[in-house]
């Protein structure tokens, strides 16, 4: 599905820019955002990413097993969502190419095959075990490595039960010393967004930070709590049928005095002299998600600019943000993204930072993909090491911190996305260039 972009003015209008916006202008969530393009997508990703993404990890056939309320984590991306009774997913390379088969229960097998994303769906009668089959059909093929959904370093891919693992390795006898974990596989496949999807969380990105703009205008100095930032921006994802990018409590994290970490906005009235972070995520389609964040200073009495020292603050924030963009290309590691930036920070005389430079985001807020940390931690990340690919996408941050004058600390984290490109890497919206300046309206 090629998705419609709406012009950047036209944006600004739609989004409510213009506070005497009128009832019947109201966004129609279903028609501005259309038919969701997942499962074209979804297709696309099998056929043309699981492919490599198996080569990669040297594997030749991945199982995945789906059932009825305890499903796998990637059950919605091979397409058994649906799930009743067992059914079981398999992905393979042969001599002849890629192919995709599953075997699944009756009740289930003809929505399954009309979908259109598999090879084969064999329908199994009741009675019968899809998972008997299954593994007979590994048996025949004699596959030399069998990747099960078993993983002590990626959540996603650690979706078999223990009782579901026994029942294989059982089944498969000696042959269960083929079997191993996928998470290189689901790493390969999921860091990887196609180019409909990059565009999709561009238009996330852009509204995230948009709404966060438009949510700074209604600051009142004085007044204003950091909650009621963010309920306007809870009310600004109800008109637009979007939902939380990350767990809705801690969804947006606006924060208006000393560093609360992930948190909650708390009721904290917001007043002239203090740096505003709004930490906001919003997931479109129900699938993408974005992670953007933009910071305001309020502005006291006899002000008409940020003091020289918050504005050196956000300028070496900002500065190790560009430094990060710029050690992002395919081939480099994730450490050396958050060691080009982190250089910046020492010259700058920030104070230690805990958090990585940067985070895979696509479909959660924290996505499968190298982690762009581990330069300066306390410990290793081994996705620290893992190499950056085209196509992938990350949420990412230039830091500056220092103490207030009650010895706590504050950051400011200058949070953009952007995706890996050919050469390089490039913004998914455009970046906050300057301080935000909120007036004393007092």
């Amino acid at each position: 599905m090629k998705i419609k972009f709406i012009s950047y003015i036209f944006l600004f209008i739609l989004i409510g820019c213009n506070s005497g916006k009128k009832e019947e202008d109201a966004i129609i969530p279903s028609e501005y955002w259309g038919e969701n393009p997942w499962p074209e997508i979804r297709k696309k990703r099998i056929n043309k990413l699981l492919p490599n993404a198996l080569q990669e990890a040297k594997v030749d056939c991945w199982l995945v097993l789906c059932r009825e309320n305890n499903n796998d984590p990637l059950a919605d991306h091979i397409g058994g969502e649906n799930a009743g009774g067992d059914a079981v997913f398999l992905f393979y390379n042969d001599d002849g190419g890629f192919h995709s088969k599953v075997f699944s229960p009756i009740g289930e097998s003809t929505a399954l095959d009309e979908l259109n994303i598999h090879d084969e769906v064999v329908g199994v009668s009741r009675g019968v075990s899809s998972i008997n089959l299954a593994i007979d059909f590994i048996k025949n093929k004699n596959f030399e490595t069998i990747a099960i959904n078993s993983s002590t370093t990626n959540s996603i891919a650690d979706g078999l039960s223990f009782t579901q693992r026994t029942q294989i390795e059982s089944l498969l006898g000696k042959d269960s010393k083929k079997l191993i974990s996928s998470s290189e596989l689901v790493y390969n496949w999921l860091s990887i967004k196609l180019p409909e999807e990059v565009a999709i969380l561009t238009k996330a990105a852009e509204l995230t930070a948009e709404f966060q703009i438009e949510a700074y205008k209604k600051v009142i100095p004085g007044k204003s709590t950091d909650a009621d930032i963010a309920k306007f921006l809870k009310q600004k994802m109800l008109d637009y049928g979007v939902k939380d990018g990350w767990s809705p409590d801690q969804n947006p994290n606006v924060n208006s005095g000393p560093d609360r970490g992930h948190s909650h906005a708390t009721n904290k009235i917001i007043m002239p002299g203090d740096v505003i972070q709004i930490d906001f995520g919003i997931k479109v389609y129900d699938r993408w998600v974005s992670d953007i964040q933009r910071f305001a200073y309020v502005l006291k009495n006899d002000e008409l600019k940020a003091p020289e020292n918050i504005q050196f603050y956000w300028d070496s924030g900002k500065a190790g943000n560009r430094a990060a963009l710029s050690a992002m290309k395919p081939g480099v590691r994730g450490v050396d993204v958050d060691k080009a930036q982190r250089i910046l920070m020492k010259k700058a005389k920030s104070e230690f930072v805990m958090w990585s430079t940067g985070h895979p985001v696509g479909y959660v807020a924290h996505d499968v993909g190298p982690n762009l940390g581990g330069s300066q931690s306390t410990h290793v990340r081994p996705a620290s090491e893992k190499r950056l690919k085209q196509g992938m996408t990350f949420a990412f941050d230039g830091f500056h911190a220092w103490k207030l004058s009650d010895t706590t600390l504050k950051t400011i984290s200058v949070e953009e996305m952007a995706v890996v490109t050919k050469d390089g890497a490039r913004y998914l919206t455009q970046p906050q260039e300057n301080l935000i300046l909120i007036p004393n309206k007092n």
